[in-house]
């Protein structure tokens, strides 16, 4: 079985590669499909996944994968790869700088190691458990703050949580909200730039990378019931200090 190092050396490898790739296409008039679910795919995701799926295979052939494009290829040990290509096709077909590639790693079905990779910012964050995160190679971590009233929160759409009286309360005693999308607002608690990240839609190949690297970073990382997991349709990502204080917005009976 390869150690955390060896499957984060991998990870990082595999971002990288299918980052760099999604540049070729980002800024142009590449065409958007739209699939069952609604959301937009372009052939920049689906070649970053190929490549994702590659360099995975090549280093560990009996490794499951998971991939948004490309569906569930089955491993023969307890050890499967999550990936999102282009996590914020939106963005990236708008020419916004904001997408990510992520590329995740559970072990017995429990996520252990997380990397993501901002391409046109180029800007790499990674992390495993019990090993610290790095931000372009340099360690980095969540911040300080420890009151609502200094922090910044990020969250991808406003307009989503339009029937959530908790999130309308959690912005009004912060400092600053801002809609920085997709992963860039993960980034961004996991290095200390802002304190607090939510999104009400989520999905397992949002979540997957996710949570290592905000754990690494010193952060916490759960769903709006406070449960530690990448399997829920929603995200709460915070430097820690913040964490029981935003679930109370959400869960007011249990503080």
């Amino acid at each position: 079985m390869p150690n955390l190092s060896e499957l984060l050396e991998v990870a990082t490898e595999a971002a990288w590669a299918a980052g760099r790739h999604t540049l070729a296409y980002f800024n142009t008039t590449v065409a958007i499909e739209i699939k069952p679910d609604m959301s937009p795919v372009t052939q920049a995701d689906k070649e970053a996944e190929q490549i994702c799926r590659k360099i995975i295979a090549k280093h560990f052939p009996d490794h499951g994968i998971l991939g948004e494009e490309g569906g569930e290829s089955k491993g023969t040990v307890p050890i499967r790869w999550i990936v999102d290509p282009i996590d914020g096709t939106i963005s990236f077909v708008r020419g916004v700088p904001l997408y990510g590639t992520l590329v995740a790693v559970e072990v017995e079905g429990d996520p252990k190691v997380g990397v993501i990779y901002l391409p046109a910012l180029d800007e790499m964050v990674t992390g495993a458990e019990g090993m610290p995160a790095l931000w372009n190679g340099r360690p980095c971590h969540v911040s300080d703050k420890s009151r609502l009233s200094d922090a910044l929160v990020c969250t991808y759409d406003q307009q989503a949580w339009r029937n959530e009286p908790g999130f309308e309360k959690l912005v009004a005693g912060a400092k600053l909200t801002r809609t920085w999308a997709d992963c860039y607002g993960y980034v961004l608690v996991a290095t200390g730039r802002a304190e607090i990240c939510l999104d009400p839609i989520m999905a397992l190949w949002d979540n997957a990378a996710l949570l290592p690297v905000i754990e690494s970073a010193g952060g916490r990382f759960t769903d709006l019931q406070g449960t530690r997991t990448i399997r829920s349709r929603t995200a709460l990502a915070t430097n820690g200090a913040l964490h029981e204080e935003a679930l109370s917005f959400f869960n007011p009976r249990s503080v």
